[in-house]
């Protein structure tokens, strides 16, 4: 099973790689582009076979390391072995 899990910034916090991104998008012609956040993504691969033992995992992992919780939301997709 895997868990995909999404980091991103919680609103109002300060994400100077989402305006970097947005300065170099309108600097290349796309505009319309109101603001941009920057997260990333982390897809694990785990044993458990159970989605909500998976879930509840990816969910520990997150509080304890992947995520800084002051400064960052996180969410969690659960994908069945072989989904994509």
């Amino acid at each position: 099973m895997k868990a995909r899990v999404h980091v991103y910034p919680k609103p109002g916090v300060l994400d100077p790689q989402g305006r970097a991104i947005g300065q170099a998008l309108g600097h290349l012609g796309f505009t319309g582009v109101a603001e941009v956040r920057q997260g990333k993504l982390i897809e694990l691969s785990l044993s458990e076979t159970d989605p909500a033992k998976a879930r509840a995992q990816a969910d520990e992992m997150c509080r304890r390391l992947l995520a800084n919780t002051v400064i960052e939301n996180y969410a969690i997709e659960i994908v069945p072995q072989g989904g994509r």
